[in-house]
C-alpha cells in the first residue's frame, strides 16, 4: 500500500470568487443562474440579474464604511439570498463570518464577538432577537441588516432592511459606478474571505480562516474534475454556513450552471420532483433515509416484493461489471432493461429522473448503500474534506470510483499518511491560513511546512483511492486492548436495518461493545400501525420490547461479519431521535458522539452492570 500520492496537475485560472463572478457575468449574462421558491412556485434569476443584486449589496456595505477584510456576519437558513449576500460581501472586499441559524443566542454572540464582526445580516426577527439578547457582548457590531421583515421600536436605531441596504448601494453606485469593480480588481489571494466556526463537541468553536485563494482553488479544482458542468442543474439545500455548501457555490460560479436553492430539508424529495436536478450533494443521512423508505415500500410480500428482490440482484450483477469499468452485455443487459422498467425507473423518478450522480460527504457513507443505489442505476460519488481544507479535498469521479473510499485527491492536493499511525495529512491551496486568534491550535493542526493534520486515519489502496478507517479521536480501545473503529460497525448496522436512523457504537475502556440506537420515525409509525400500537407516542413505541425484538436480528446478522471483539453484545433504543436543537447533531447531521454518550451515560452503564464479555 502506498503512503503518499503525487498531486494531479491543475491549471490555475481563478484569483477570487468575486473576480470569477464578474467574468461569469461577462460570458453568460442572460443564462439562468438561480432558481428559488416563492410560496409554492419557483422563480428564476439570470447571472446578470444576480450580479446587479450582488453589486448593490456590495456598494451598500461600502457606503456603511466596510473596509477590506472586515468581517460581516451572515445568520440565515440556506436560501438564494444567502448566496447573493455572501457574494456581495466578498465583492465589497469583506470577509463573511458564517453563523448557523440553529446556533443559540450565546453561540451566535460568541462567534460574532470572537471574529470581531462589524455588520450582520439576519434572516428575520427570530435571528435578530439572538443579537438583541446579547447585545452587550457584541459591542463591535454596529449594524444589523434584516433579510425578511423590518425593525421595530428601539431596533430602528441600529437595524436596517436588506432592501434599504440595496437602495443605499444603488445610490452609491450612481455617484461612483466603479466603486465595486475597483474593489474586486484589488482582491488578492491572501486576503481573508471567510471565517467558519467549527462545531466542536467540547469547548468553544474555533474560527477557521479561509482566504480568497482557498475558494479560488476549489473553483479551479471542481472545474478540472467536471463535478459541475455548464448544463447541470444542482439542487442546493446544504447549510451554507458549512464549508460543504460553500464549495458547491464556488463550483456553481465556475461552471455557470443552474443552482436551485432551498434549505428546507423535509422538502428535498419533493423539490427533486419539481427541479429535476442532474446532480445534488448530500450527507449520508439523506441517502440512508431514502434507502430505508425504498426497502420499506418493497417489503409488502407477494409478487411485488419478489420482483423487487430479483431486480436488485440483477442490478448488483450489473454494478460489479460497471465498477470494473465495463458495460454489461448479452442476456444480463436485457435483464437490466427489464429491471429498470419494473423497478429502477421508479426509484430514479423519486429524485426527478435526471440525476447523473449524487455527491456524498461530511460523514462516512456505507458501501452497502452506495452499491444498492448503483444497482438501481444511481451513482453516489463519495468525497472527503474538512472545513480546514475548504471541504473539497478528495472525491470519486464519474468514470473512476470505488465504493467504500472517498476517491482520489482533487487536482492540486497532495496526500500522505503519517508513518506512526496512518493519520491523513493534506497540503493544498485550499488549506486554511489557521484558526482565528489561536496560534497554539493552529500550530497543532498545521505542520511547519503547511501540511494539515486531519485527525482522520486512512489507507491508500493500490489504485490510489483513499479509504477513511476512522477518526483518530473516535477509535475505541477496549479494556482488553483491542482497537475498534466504531464508524465501520455503525455503517454496517444502518445499511442492514431499515428501522435504524442513528447508531452510536460504544466500548472505550469497556470490556465489550454496546450501542445506542435511534429509530426512523416513519418506520416506527408504520410498524405501530401494523401492530395496533398507533395510539402511542414515538417515545412510547420505541421502548416497546416487541420493537426491540424486531431490531435485534439485524444486530445478530451484522455481528456475524465482525471479529468477535467487535461484536455488539447489547444495545439500547433511545426514546427520541437525535436533533440539532438538542445539541446531539451538528448542522450537517453528524452525530456529536461525546455529547450523546454523556447524555445517556446512565443507560450505557446499565448495559455493563454485572455483564461479562463473551
Amino acid at each position: 500500500m502506498p503512503e503518499s500520492t503525487a498531486p494531479e496537475r491543475i491549471t490555475r485560472k481563478t484569483t477570487s470568487i468575486a473576480q470569477l463572478l464578474a467574468s461569469r457575468v461577462q460570458e453568460t449574462p442572460d443564462r439562468e443562474a438561480y432558481r428559488y421558491p416563492v410560496g409554492e412556485d419557483w422563480r428564476s434569476m439570470t447571472w446578470k440579474q444576480a450580479h446587479e443584486r450582488v453589486k448593490a449589496i456590495a456598494a451598500g456595505l461600502l457606503s456603511l464604511g466596510l473596509h477590506r477584510e472586515e468581517r460581516v456576519g451572515l445568520l440565515s437558513n440556506t436560501r438564494v439570498d444567502w448566496l447573493i449576500i455572501d457574494l456581495g460581501i466578498l465583492s465589497a472586499g469583506g470577509a463573511t463570518t458564517t453563523v448557523y441559524p440553529s446556533s443559540t443566542a450565546e453561540e451566535a454572540a460568541y462567534i460574532l464577538a470572537d471574529s470581531e464582526t462589524k455588520y450582520v445580516f439576519v434572516e428575520d426577527a427570530t435571528q435578530l432577537k439572538k443579537l438583541n439578547d446579547h447585545k452587550a457582548e457584541i459591542p463591535g457590531v454596529v449594524k444589523a441588516i434584516m433579510i425578511d421583515g423590518a425593525p421595530e421600536g428601539k431596533d430602528k436605531s441600529w437595524v436596517m432592511t436588506l432592501a434599504e441596504l440595496e437602495a443605499a448601494g444603488a445610490a452609491h453606485l450612481a455617484k461612483d459606478p466603479r466603486a465595486v469593480d475597483d474593489v474586486v480588481a484589488g482582491i488578492k489571494g491572501e486576503h481573508l474571505a471567510t471565517l467558519i466556526y467549527t462545531s466542536g463537541t467540547t469547548g468553544k468553536p474555533k474560527g477557521v480562516r479561509l482566504l480568497h485563494e482557498c475558494w479560488a482553488y476549489t473553483a479551479d479544482a471542481m472545474e478540472a474534475t467536471h463535478l459541475i458542468d455548464a448544463d447541470d442543474v444542482q439542487l442546493l439545500w446544504l447549510p451554507m454556513s458549512h464549508s460543504f455548501g460553500k464549495v458547491l457555490m464556488a463550483g456553481h460560479v465556475a461552471s455557470g450552471s443552474v443552482c436551485a436553492v432551498d434549505g428546507r430539508i423535509p422538502k428535498i424529495v419533493e423539490n427533486c420532483g419539481v427541479v429535476k436536478p442532474t446532480m445534488m450533494a448530500a450527507v449520508p443521512r439523506i441517502f440512508e433515509k431514502a434507502y430505508n423508505k425504498i426497502l420499506e415500500g418493497a417489503r409488502q410480500g407477494g409478487m411485488k416484493q419478489k420482483i423487487f428482490e430479483w431486480a436488485i440482484k440483477v442490478g448488483k450483477e450489473g454494478s460489479k461489471i460497471r465498477q470494473a469499468g465495463k458495460e454489461p452485455g448479452g442476456f444480463l443487459a436485457l435483464k437490466l432493461k427489464i429491471a429498470d422498467k419494473l423497478v429502477f425507473s421508479k426509484v430514479k423518478a423519486r429524485f426527478g429522473g435526471r440525476v447523473k450522480y449524487f455527491i456524498s460527504g461530511s460523514a462516512p457513507l456505507s458501501s452497502e448503500i452506495a452499491e444498492f443505489f448503483h444497482a438501481c442505476g444511481i451513482l453516489i460519488l463519495e468525497g472527503y474534506g474538512l472545513t480546514e481544507s475548504s471541504a473539497a479535498s478528495f472525491v470519486n469521479r464519474q468514470t473512476k470510483y470505488a465504493f467504500g473510499t472517498v476517491g482520489m485527491p482533487m487536482p492540486g492536493t497532495e496526500l500522505k499518511l503519517a508513518p506512526a499511525d496512518g493519520e491523513i495529512l493534506i497540503k493544498s491551496p485550499g488549506v486554511m491560513q489557521g484558526y482565528h486568534n489561536l496560534p497554539d491550535a493552529t500550530a497543532e493542526a498545521l505542520t511547519d511546512d503547511k501540511w494539515l493534520r486531519t485527525g482522520d486515519i486512512g489507507e491508500i489502496d493500490e489504485n490510489g483511492f483513499l479509504r477513511i478507517t476512522d477518526r483518530k479521536k473516535d477509535l475505541i480501545k477496549t479494556s482488553g486492548g483491542k482497537y475498534i473503529a466504531p464508524q465501520h460497525i455503525e455503517g454496517k448496522l444502518k445499511a442492514a436495518c431499515p428501522y435504524i436512523s442513528q447508531v452510536i457504537v460504544h466500548g472505550d475502556k469497556r470490556n465489550f461493545v454496546t450501542a445506542l440506537v435511534t429509530l426512523d420515525a416513519d418506520a416506527v409509525k408504520k410498524w405501530a400501525d401494523e401492530h395496533q400500537a398507533n395510539g402511542k407516542s414515538y417515545s412510547e413505541i420505541s421502548q416497546l420490547p416487541e420493537l426491540k425484538q424486531v431490531v435485534s436480528p439485524f444486530f445478530d446478522e451484522v455481528n456475524k461479519s465482525l471479529a468477535k471483539y467487535e461484536t455488539v453484545k447489547q444495545f439500547a433504543i433511545l426514546p427520541n431521535e437525535l436533533s440539532i436543537e438538542e445539541g446531539e447533531l451538528t448542522p450537517s447531521l453528524k452525530v456529536k458522539r461525546k455529547v450523546v454518550e454523556k447524555k445517556y451515560a446512565g443507560l450505557l452503564d446499565k448495559m455493563y452492570e454485572g455483564a461479562v464479555a463473551e
